[in-house]
């Protein structure tokens, strides 16, 4: 499973999808994997911009954010990529998704 994270400096999911200029994208097969970091050319003076996000994230099963706009919610279901809230320390949310992945499996 690939998994996406938006931030804005590596160490924390703190930013809306909308303005995810900075992604972390990870793979998770039985433990979790730094794969690379990505860069969006996002305006940071336009509204709705998620998907750019959801372009350079084509590749992931899932993108985690602080928060996201209906529109983008439609577009990664299109794409088939789930969209997940949380913030916080990256390795925090990672954690709390995975486990919750884990349990949700058995």
């Amino acid at each position: 499973m690939r998994l996406a994270v938006v931030s804005s400096d590596g160490e924390n999911v703190d930013l809306h999808l909308g303005k995810g200029s900075s992604l972390y994208i990870y793979d998770y097969e039985d433990e979790l994997t730094f794969v690379e970091h990505r860069t969006v050319d996002i305006d940071v003076e336009s509204k709705h911009q998620g998907s750019k996000v959801l372009k350079a994230c084509e590749d992931c099963d899932v993108l985690i954010a602080v928060e996201y706009g209906f529109k983008s919610k439609i577009k990664a279901e299109n794409a088939g990529i789930k969209l997940v809230t949380d913030e916080g320390p990256v390795d925090d949310v990672l954690k709390r998704y995975i486990d919750h992945y884990n349990f949700m499996k058995n």
